[in-house]
């Protein structure tokens, strides 16, 4: 087995692209399923509604990867790492992956949640009766190859790869579907492309690409300690978001952490979440004494204190007073 086929590129790239496009209303997922027998497509990219939150951190198209300016609700991408070749039965196996897609994605939206609410787990079965299918104008397929592949332009008929304004971006013509090209060794070596260069056939353009790499959430973070200190093929590789989260944190809390001073290790935590696993007496730690007893009504300040402890520091003139009011009512 060569050392190019140990390493899960695709699970890599959908980490890459899941990163770049961070803060935009899209979702990424690789492996994605496409049909009752098992079919794999490489990265799927589907449109998310933004969160109000979220809206104005949407990201201009000019800041996305080349290729990815115009991303529509779903985008199907298969990318051939170096040393694989992309030829034309595998872009006839990226249409089939669009046919099979779109049916599904149409019987999805038939359903009555929203895909977002919709359970994974669920079986897609479909109608027996026809069904609308959703426009193509809402599907576009990506073929991302490292270098530019030859083999396959000689064996589509002649016109059918045109080049773009963008330098490593193609159009192609596969039938009655146009594919956009992005040849990742040709591309701008420019930040917003860091993430297409860290899969660059070309050591100048990977190590360029990782200088310039700028992760944009947790996922990014772990996705460029990867590429730069871990050797490809050894060790236990994320396949889902969750995986990748869940890495990220722990390659954090690892690396960063202890270098965090205590200020910066508490923001944005709650109060009660601060004091989690303190004792009593680590919670009181440097108050002063006005502080300590703020809150408390006189019954629970006095609490568990001998009648000794009480009458420290009262008057004996306001202590003899008050027994004699006491005397005297009784």
């Amino acid at each position: 087995m060569s050392r190019d086929q140990r390493i899960p590129w695709r699970a890599l790239l959908g980490q890459a692209l899941a990163d770049a496009l961070n803060g935009l209303p899209y979702n990424v997922s690789t492996e994605e399923e496409l049909a009752l027998r098992s079919q794999r497509l490489d990265v799927l990219i589907i449109e998310q509604r933004p969160a109000p939150q979220d809206i104005q951190r949407v990201r201009s198209p000019e800041q996305r990867p080349d290729g990815l300016e115009e991303l529509v609700a779903h985008n199907l991408l298969s990318f051939k790492a170096s040393g694989a070749v992309f030829d034309a039965w595998a872009l006839e196996e990226l249409n089939s992956h669009y046919v099979t897609y779109r049916k599904l994605a149409s019987i999805r939206a038939l359903r009555p949640l929203p895909a977002a609410d919709q359970d994974p787990g669920t079986p897609v079965v479909e109608p027996r009766r026809a069904y609308p299918l959703l426009p193509a104008a809402d599907f576009r397929s990506y073929a991302i190859a490292t270098h530019f592949p030859r083999k396959l332009i000689k064996q589509l008929p002649a016109g059918s790869c045109q080049r773009s304004q963008t330098p490593g971006i193609y159009r192609l013509q596969a039938g009655m579907r146009e594919v956009r090209l992005v040849v990742i060794n040709q591309l701008r070596r420019l930040p917003h492309n860091a993430p297409w260069g860290l899969f660059s056939s070309d050591e100048r353009h990977r190590r360029a690409a990782l200088e310039q790499y700028c992760p944009r959430s947790e996922i990014g973070v772990h996705l460029h300690n990867l590429l730069a200190h871990y050797r490809f093929g050894e060790g236990n590789m994320a396949h889902t978001t969750e995986d990748m989260k869940r890495e990220a944190r722990e390659w954090l809390v690892k690396h960063y952490l202890d270098q965090l001073d205590p200020e910066d290790r508490l923001k944005g935590l709650d109060p009660e979440d601060r004091l989690k696993g303190l004792d009593p007496e680590e919670r009181l730690k440097g108050l002063d004494p006005e502080e300590r007893l703020k809150g408390l009504d006189p019954e629970e300040r006095l609490k568990g204190l001998d009648p000794e402890e009480r009458l420290k520091g009262l008057d004996p003139a306001f202590i003899e007073a008050w027994l004699a009011k006491q005397r005297k009512d009784h």
